[in-house]
């Protein structure tokens, strides 16, 4: 086998693989030798068919199994031997389409190669931390939100109104008889909240404590129980109690309604999360300005395709931003323009580095820590995170896009490490509007 450089401008290379046929001719009889003592074919006792019946049986299938694996052997021989990373899949042609058996196969291999990244001198590098400690006043905040979605009822005199909440017993009935589910006891509902098919709650609005009364309507035409869907319906109702919406009070039984102990438990989760929270905040500000200065540290050559790629992605991707109406990516093609190019030539120098920097330091993504993002990722789908997560398993590219930003993240902390990073203390409105900056850009 002979491999011949073609091409070799920039990161362009390019190669002729000339596959001899006595090769590929060697290879089928190693094959079908291998095989021989377990094929059966009638007139013959197993493992005692001739080689060259064996040959016209199975020699075409053979050939092309053969030619791949020369092939493939002879692509990663040669990356071995000088060391090029391609950055996409290689194109490789056959050139001698006029290829019969005997004759030697002609390969053309063409790709880009990634280039040399250069080491980095990372104690140059100054980084501002900002860090900010909840204030009592975020605190309070808080505690004053969670406080209005805790609704709490106290008994009323007189007519429900819109708002109120009404405590009742209720029957329902389609055609005469109580349908199934259609009944409680002591049920509170509050009217306004939409939480019964329309029209039911309205008409309890002005109803009083000790009143019965019957309460008609029809069944939506598109509801869940297709049984009741369009069907027309009579609850008879026994209200035993109207209540209005009273002040909530921020006090230990509030606490307990949101699962802390006490108050102070629950002023202490609040806190923990807000701190959370600013330092999320704080880290995509700390890894913008890493990855600003790290972009004017080193400069090498970009492989063309990667950049056209990372292009073509961006402009479809800020296409579809400015026309959410558009669901589908059955549209015109989106060009990219001179800044989607200069961006992606940004992305695309910075992805590089880091991964070579990775490589190097051997960075890895435990197990444990994939799958603790997997699930991490299928809380966004009730109800489906089983699937969720088989899908992410049986899927090699969906697992690499979960992987690729806990290596960044990394190899980020990585570099913080060697850098210098001072923190700066700030208030909460100074995070936001650095973050805000960086929407901005």
């Amino acid at each position: 086998m002979q491999v011949t450089e073609t091409l070799n401008d920039g990161l362009k290379r390019g190669y002729t693989i000339t596959v001899p046929a006595a090769d590929l001719d060697a290879k089928v009889n190693e094959k079908l030798t291998e095989a021989q003592p377990t094929i059966e074919m009638k007139g013959f006792r197993k493992g005692k068919v001739p080689m060259a019946l064996l040959r016209k049986q199975f020699g075409e299938r053979l050939m092309g199994e053969a030619m791949q694996e020369t092939v493939d052997g002879a692509m990663a021989g040669h990356f071995e031997k000088s060391g090029d990373r391609p950055a996409m899949q290689p194109s490789v042609v056959m050139t001698n389409e006029d290829w019969k058996p005997g004759d030697d196969v002609e390969i053309s291999m063409t790709y880009e190669a990634l280039p040399e990244v250069p080491d980095v001198d990372f104690s140059g590098v100054a980084i501002d931390r900002l860090v900010v400690e909840p204030a009592q006043a975020d605190i309070d905040e808080a505690l004053e939100s969670l406080a209005k979605t805790a609704k709490t009822f106290v008994t009323k005199k007189g007519k429900a109104a819109k708002g109120d909440q009404v405590v009742m017993d209720f029957v329902g009935k389609v055609d005469g008889e109580a349908f199934e589910g259609g009944s409680a006891e002591d049920f509170a509902l509050e009217l306004g909240s939409g939480q019964f098919i329309p029209g039911f709650e309205e008409k309890l609005i002005g109803v009083k404590a000790g009143e019965e009364t019957a309460v008609e309507v029809t069944f939506p035409e598109e509801y869940q129980a297709e049984h009741l869907a369009g069907k027309a319906a009579v609850f008879d109702c026994t209200i035993k109690e109207v209540k209005k919406p009273g002040e909530a009070k921020i006090d230990d039984e509030m606490a307990k309604t949101f699962g802390a102990e006490s108050l102070d438990a629950l002023k202490g989760q609040i806190s923990e999360r807000l701190g959370a929270e600013y330092q999320g905040a704080a880290r995509q500000v700390v890894k913008r300005q890493l990855l600003d200065q790290l972009d004017g540290l080193v400069t090498f050559d970009l492989p063309p395709s990667l950049v056209e790629a990372e292009a073509g992605q961006i402009a479809h991707q800020l296409w579809h931003e400015e026309n959410p109406e558009v669901e589908g990516h059955d549209h015109e093609k989106v060009e990219p323009t001179e800044e989607h190019t200069k961006l992606a030539e940004r992305r695309v120098r910075l992805g590089l580095l880091l991964a070579e920097l990775g490589q190097k330091e051997e960075v890895q993504v435990s197990d444990a820590e994939m799958t603790q993002a997997i699930m991490n990722q299928a809380r966004q789908y009730p109800g489906q995170e089983r699937e969720f997560f088989q899908y992410i398993q049986q899927n090699a590219q969906a697992q690499q896009q979960v992987r690729a930003p806990l290596f960044e993240d990394k190899v980020i902390d990585l570099i913080l490490e060697r850098a210098k990073v001072t923190d700066k203390t700030v208030t909460k409105d100074e995070l936001q509007a650095e973050v805000e900056k960086l929407e901005d850009a």
